[in-house]
């Protein structure tokens, strides 16, 4: 049986699409006959506090699954001071530098990038000691911190960024990312380097649509995952017009967590909350029983990231829910070609206003139809399965 080593920065029991993309690509090899491990930080992710269960220790070795899971020291928090967060970033650095210096790992390793910090340190030890280095870029960094005004253009933070980011894809043995323009970026740096789509499709394991379609109910749009600058939830709930849908014809629920949750929770409660609804973090399994008798998936970026496909049109998508994109970029022609729904400009919220009373006009039986036909296209377009069996067979893992 072949080993594999997986490096990142989140894995379950933390929530959100990263730690769910890393458990999915190891399951998928465990199921191809690899013997996978895990290196994370003790769970933090999302309240940036150690969960209870890893409190008071320095290291956990785990089984999750069949997935020998090695849980390092960090120092977690979400804080906005950057004092603080340097130092969290930093503790979790030098717990992986000494583990990889000093441990026995695979001859093969896959490394998730970002966060660049870790992704750096993770090669540049993984490459004296001559490991196949498999670099994983679901963003491009700094080039998104700069697009969301997280970084200063030029400063001495984008330049070590930089630095850092051309170092992980020079020494990387092959990379796999998660868009076309990710490919295209690292192409046009090093025009000889190997890389390979790799999207992030979910394994919900469901044969038959479950969605259950509510006749004689408002149609319900949902948004569920990180409630954080990125996404721009907070500013979305302020600027849907829902005086001018009509009936109350339609419904926006909210599920998740972040640095958002309390001005979206005030904003419930004021006059401007009419329709809203917040529901808090659920654990994956609950969140999709809960979703069933919804209707639409809504899928925001706040500005258009170069690069970023938001894991989330898969993941609904997958499940039969048609999709409202508002986010630019690739995902929109992912959306548009495979004609999973609708899709706003973004940043345009006349647009979106626009497509949000096109959608209010439609029948809840065109909408099951809607979902049944998406759900039988997603089944061949986003397969799991199929995608994994290709790059093992290019010899990517």
């Amino acid at each position: 049986m072949k080993e594999i080593l997986i490096i990142s920065n989140y894995y379950p029991p933390e929530k959100g699409a990263a730690a769910n993309r890393i458990e999915q690509l190891a399951l998928k090899l465990h199921q191809n006959n690899y013997k996978v491990s895990v290196i994370c930080p003790l769970g933090n992710y999302p309240k940036g506090e150690l969960f209870p269960e890893y409190k008071g220790k320095f290291s956990v070795t785990e089984n999750r699954d069949n997935i020998t899971v090695k849980r390092l020291w960090i120092y977690p928090s979400v804080s906005k001071n950057l004092i603080v967060r340097i130092i969290s970033v930093l503790s979790f650095s030098l717990s992986l530098f000494f583990y990889l210096l000093f441990k026995k790992t695979p001859s093969k390793v896959v490394v998730q990038s970002p966060p660049l910090l870790l992704s750096f340190i993770s090669v540049f030890v993984l490459s004296l000691k001559n490991k196949k280095i498999i670099l994983n870029i679901s963003d491009l960094w700094p080039l998104a911190a700069i697009e969301l005004k997280a970084l200063k253009e030029n400063s001495f933070s984008h330049k070590f960024s930089i630095f850092l980011e051309r170092y992980i894809y020079k020494k990387a043995s092959l990379i796999i990312g998660q868009s076309n323009e990710i490919i295209t970026h690292v192409k046009s740096l090093f025009p000889d380097k190997k890389c390979f789509l790799y999207r992030n499709f979910p394994n919900h394991k469901v044969e038959n649509l479950d969605l259950i379609t509510e006749e004689n109910q408002p149609i319900k749009i949902f948004y569920a995952g990180l409630l954080g600058i990125a996404q721009g939830v907070y500013e979305m709930c302020e600027k849907i017009d829902f005086r001018s849908l009509q009936d109350d014809k339609i419904e926006f629920h909210i599920f998740g967590d972040g640095a958002e949750k309390k001005l979206i929770e005030a904003l419930i409660s004021s006059e401007k909350g009419k329709n809203i609804f917040f529901h808090g973090m659920m654990d994956r399994k609950e969140l999709h029983e809960k979703l069933k008798t919804f209707d639409i998936a809504i899928v925001p970026l706040k500005v258009r990231i170069y690069g970023s496909v938001p894991s989330k049109i898969f993941e609904y998508g997958s499940l039969g829910f048609p999709i409202l994109y508002f986010g630019g970029g690739e995902g929109e022609t992912i959306v548009e070609e495979n004609n999973l729904g609708w899709v706003a400009q973004v940043g345009d919220y006349k647009d979106l206003n626009e497509k949000l009373k096109s959608i209010s006009k439609i029948s809840k039986s065109e909408l099951d139809l809607m979902k049944k036909r998406i759900f039988e296209d997603t089944k061949k377009t986003f397969n799991l399965d199929h995608q994994m069996k290709y790059l093992i067979e290019k010899d990517v893992f």
